[in-house]
């Protein structure tokens, strides 16, 4: 099953991610949303979870998946509907939202998209591009030949990229080594991530040298929301 799951990742991955991005440089939307959830899994904490707008790192929640460093990036990846995506948000590498004539980021979008949301963050100038996926194929709005870049490589090649995504894991504060990173990632791209699975991650933590401490609950219940299973707590 892990295989077949796996060429669901796109004709974009393994592949660097242009500049400006384009629609099939990024995979599956469900691969996508494994990887990032993963990564949101592993770092998860109970403090973290009560910092609200405050919030940085990569995280899940009732509005989906997260990515801030509080300085440089911010993404949102939400389900809308069965089989329905939508990724936005900024890289200060996106030349978008600055181009003159202005770039319409909502050009040629289906009408689910949640329309209110971005156009607050278009008026507040505060997003970089908008991607969505519906019918097993991502889409974006046309760009002028000219544009150099929407941000979309720097923010989001670290879960575009499978390659990209297992190095991160190794360098993760968990340090997990590369066949316990690769199982994991095939894992949760499959949907067959358990509870029992976090736990060896935990266990090998705390035998390590230097040990960072884990919430185990708060990783459970992002575990529960990012689908990755059947039961996170089997």
């Amino acid at each position: 099953m892990r295989d077949a799951v796996r060429e669901l990742g796109g004709l974009g991955d393994g592949m660097a991610i242009d500049r400006p991005g384009r629609p099939e440089d990024l995979p599956a939307a469900e691969v996508l949303w494994a990887r990032w959830a993963l990564v949101a899994v592993l770092e998860a904490t109970a403090e973290a979870e009560t910092r609200g707008v405050r919030r940085g790192g990569t995280w899940i929640d009732g509005q989906g998946l997260h990515l801030d460093d509080r300085g440089c990036t911010w993404w949102t990846f939400q389900q809308v509907g069965e089989g329905r995506y939508l990724l936005y948000g900024e890289d200060e590498s996106s030349a978008v939202k600055w181009h003159e004539p202005a770039i319409d980021m909502l050009a040629q979008a289906p009408d689910w998209l949640p329309y209110e949301r971005l156009r607050e963050l278009l008026e507040g100038w505060e997003l970089g591009c908008v991607y969505w996926y519906e019918n097993g194929a991502w889409a974006r709005a046309p760009y002028p030949d000219e544009l150099d870049d929407d941000g979309l490589d720097c923010g989001m090649s670290r879960f575009a990229v499978r390659e990209e995504a297992l190095r991160d894991l190794i360098a993760s504060e968990r340090g997990l080594p590369r066949g316990r990173a690769d199982g994991l990632l095939a894992a949760a791209e499959a949907r067959s991530l358990t509870a029992s699975e976090i736990g060896e991650v935990l266990d090998a933590a705390a035998a390590a040298e230097e040990y960072v401490p884990a919430d185990r609950e708060a990783m459970l219940r992002s575990l529960e929301l990012a689908a990755l299973c059947w039961s996170a707590r089997d």
